[in-house]
Formats: C-alpha cells, structure tokens, sequence
C-alpha cells in the first residue's frame, strides 16, 4: 500500500475574518462552524494511521506554538512542521512538504495536500475521493479535487474537468 503523507498548509495573516482573526490567531485556529478548530478538523480527516501517515504541517513562525497546542488537545500527532519565517505563498510551501516528504516517505509516497481552513462535511467521502485518486496518483497522475461553483469568483481559479 502506498503513504499517503498529508500536508497542512497553515499560513495566512488572519486578515479575512477581522477581528475574529488576527494574525496571532488566524482563522484556521478558530471553532467557526464546529467545536473543532478548523486545523484539528483537518488533522482529523487524515487521523487514521492504516491509511495516512502523520502530516507535514506548513505554518508561520508566529503560529507554530498555537498549532501544535490545537493539535495536541485533540489528540492528533503530526510529523514535522516547517516554519516559514515569513509567508511565500502555496507554491514554495508545497515545494518545502514535498522535499520533507520525500525524505521521510521515499520516492513511492504520495502527499495530499490541504489547507487549513476548508470545511469539509462529510469525512467518510472525502477519504473515498482520497482512496479512489491515489491509485491514479501512484500512476504519476497529479490529481486535484475541487468544488462546483456557485457563482463567479476572480479570487479563484477554475478547473475544466476531463476525461475520468
């Protein structure tokens, strides 16, 4: 069977929600639609270790301290975490998680990538979505999982499905 390493991408300066979220406490470390902050429902979804190996997590330096304490509340445990000293962007904080990867997992591993503050409601078919790409993964496929739109959003990018 294949690892699956998640990565938690953790960043932001917790300026979309203000003042509920600050950059000391960003969004993803606040309870906003469950008593689980968001990061722990998201360590909770890749929690099962017959399928997952702990996760990278990717954060800010000033946000480690809370992180690590969210996820030690709820009981989930988490490999490694690379600490950006100031945020990059998603495309040099994947490129970190994947290196770190591939050194812990070898070259067969497979990372999923999430961040830290999506609510997905329903586990189970996330992790059938998960179970049923990663074969096409281990394929040397990039997958992507996405959502239909609702409406029109220039803040987003849009991906045209093919073939199965």
């Amino acid at each position: 069977m294949t690892t699956i390493i998640p990565v938690i991408l953790s960043g932001g300066a917790g300026t979309r929600l203000w003042p509920l979220s600050r950059a000391s406490r960003p969004k993803q470390t606040l309870a906003l639609v469950d008593r689980l902050t968001m990061i722990q429902a998201t360590a909770g979804r890749v929690a099962d270790p017959t399928r997952f190996a702990a996760p990278i997590v990717v954060c800010g330096a000033g946000q480690r301290e809370l992180i690590e304490r969210q996820l030690a509340e709820a009981g989930h445990p988490w490999a490694c975490a690379i600490v950006e000293p100031d945020g990059r962007n998603t495309a040099p904080a994947i490129a970190l998680a994947a290196q770190a990867a591939l050194e812990s997992g070898g070259e067969e591993a497979l990372i999923l990538v999430m961040p830290s503050d999506q609510v997905v409601a329903d586990t189970e078919a996330f992790n059938a979505v998960v179970a049923r790409a990663s074969a096409s993964a281990a394929s040397g496929w990039l997958v992507t999982f996405g959502i239909e739109p609702s409406r029109p959003e220039t803040g987003y990018g849009y991906i045209e499905a093919g073939d199965e």
